[in-house]
């Protein structure tokens, strides 16, 4: 991309809602609408004289394309020898994520007219289609090359060669990574029982709220005093980013110290490159250290900078690590605004500023930077829960309504994939890393950051909270 880009007819930036609030808004009325589906047209399976099951009647309407050999055509519809039809479920999916996202166009901040965004997002629908295509090719398979790493590849090179203005005011409109990865982190909370969310709580306060502070800390001091790094705002938004949780950590730090738009700019491009590293290096070297899915799943919820990539990675090595990555960083998440304050205080007694008013501080400041989409993730993981305790009837209920959410949230997580490969173009980055040093930050904080979480991860689930292990 370059200057030219500009020509592309810009959304509007009129006020909306944020995209917490809107993935809160979309991810419940989803697992509503699979609920009540489950609930009044479901299928019960019978074994005996008791119901054992019960199946929803979007089960057939929510898939992704199939493993296939030498033949695209088979992930769609199968072999003679093994005939299984998805393409009904693919378009049952583009059709019930499409409606829902759309609906919520006129109230998105910034602003996008329905009809350039859902022209863009089945655009992106298509190659999220593509990229599940691809890891689903047989050899591919073998190898565990899963649909993120497809879904990452893919949006770089579209984003590296036309780039996104090629998609005009369609791509503006959909190109929204993180409400696709809120929207089915609020889904999955329907698959994490409250009391499993309990459970994995101390544990992961142990990991989220002491590894997190001092990697960050850390990490500005190394800049300042080793490093020397000339802007203490640059090292700082860095240190956030890679400590924190990425781009929404970077976003909140540099707002509290003042922090200039490209050295925003050079915190989340470092912070792009490595998550999409870090997502597809870890899960197997978990599995080659011979890791546990409970620490394994731990070291990836407190090390990957993103929420999406996380539960991605998770997932990669099973249900169990998906559950604990997912919980560790939620928790962690909890520190963006608490650590956005604490910057800004910082800033305010001991920085010197050159010109401006120094950020203000206060207890708002926390609420506004809070990822409000945690309490939907919460809502829905409480509400899950009872239902599932109420009886033998909830508990199938809630199975039904997670069976469809789960495929609705591969879609969402692979959309977002899609968007983080098109918006990192290297090109662009490339001139931003100021003679290294912010690259060296990175790369230190982040090796301090992986050994001490694995460390905090065997300490708290295997000597503090072994219970907590064992699912």
């Amino acid at each position: 991309m370059n200057d030219s880009d500009a020509a592309v007819e810009p959304v509007s930036v009129k006020p909306g809602l944020t995209e917490d609030v809107i993935a809160i808004i979309v991810g419940i009325l989803l697992l509503a609408m699979c609920f009540t589906a489950a609930l009044v047209m479901g299928k019960p399976k019978v074994e005996g004289d008791q119901v054992t099951a019960i199946t929803s009647p979007l089960k057939g309407w929510v898939d992704k394309p199939g493993g296939w050999k030498a033949n695209p055509v088979e992930s769609f519809v199968g072999t003679a020898e093994k005939p299984k039809t998805t393409w009904p479920g693919i378009l049952g999916a583009v059709l019930i994520l499409g409606v829902f996202m759309t609906a919520m166009a006129p109230v998105m901040r910034p602003f996008a007219k329905p009809g350039a965004f859902i022209g863009g997002f089945l655009i992106l629908f298509a190659l999220a289609g593509l990229s599940y295509l691809l890891a689903g090719q047989a050899t591919i398979k073998n190898y565990n090359l899963e649909y993120a790493l497809w879904a990452l590849l893919v949006g770089l090179i579209i984003g590296n060669t036309i780039g996104k203005s090629a998609f005009g005011a369609m791509g503006e409109a959909a190109m929204r990574t993180e409400l696709y990865i809120k929207t089915g982190l609020v889904l999955l909370g329907a698959e994490v029982l409250f009391s499993r969310l309990m459970e994995l709580g101390m544990p992961g306060i142990m990991i989220a709220w002491v590894v997190t502070p001092i990697v960050l800390i850390s990490t500005f001091w190394f800049g300042q005093r080793v490093l020397k790094m000339k802007s203490a705002s640059l090292n700082m938004t860095i240190s956030a980013d890679m400590s924190v949780c990425g781009v929404s950590a970077a976003i909140a730090t540099a707002a509290a110290c003042n922090a200039k738009k490209e050295e925003l700019s050079v915190a989340i491009g470092l912070s792009l490159c490595f998550t999409a590293a870090m997502m597809v290096v870890m899960p197997p070297l978990i599995e080659v250290m011979g890791l546990d899915q409970v620490v394994g799943g731990a070291w990836i919820g407190g090390t990957i900078d993103a929420t999406g990539a996380v539960a991605v990675a998770g997932g990669l090595l099973g249900e169990t690590a998906l559950e604990v990555a997912a919980t560790v960083k939620m928790i962690q998440n909890i520190l963006i605004g608490v650590v956005a304050f604490g910057v800004a205080a910082y800033w305010t007694t001991r920085v010197e500023t050159e010109g401006g008013e120094a950020p203000k501080i206060g207890l708002g400041e926390i609420w506004k930077r809070f990822p409000k989409f945690v309490l939907g993730f919460i809502a829905a993981s409480i509400i899950a829960s009872v239902l599932y305790a109420s009886s033998d009837q909830g508990e199938m209920l809630v199975g039904a309504t997670t069976s469809v959410t789960k495929g609705l949230r591969g879609w969402l997580f692979c959309l977002a994939f899609v968007c983080i490969g098109i918006d990192l173009n290297f090109r662009q980055l490339a001139h931003q890393f100021h003679g290294g040093k912010p690259l060296v930050l990175y790369v230190c904080g982040q090796t301090l950051n992986l050994i001490l979480t694995l460390a905090m991860a065997y300490v708290a689930f295997k000597i503090v909270f072994p219970e907590a292990a064992g699912g």
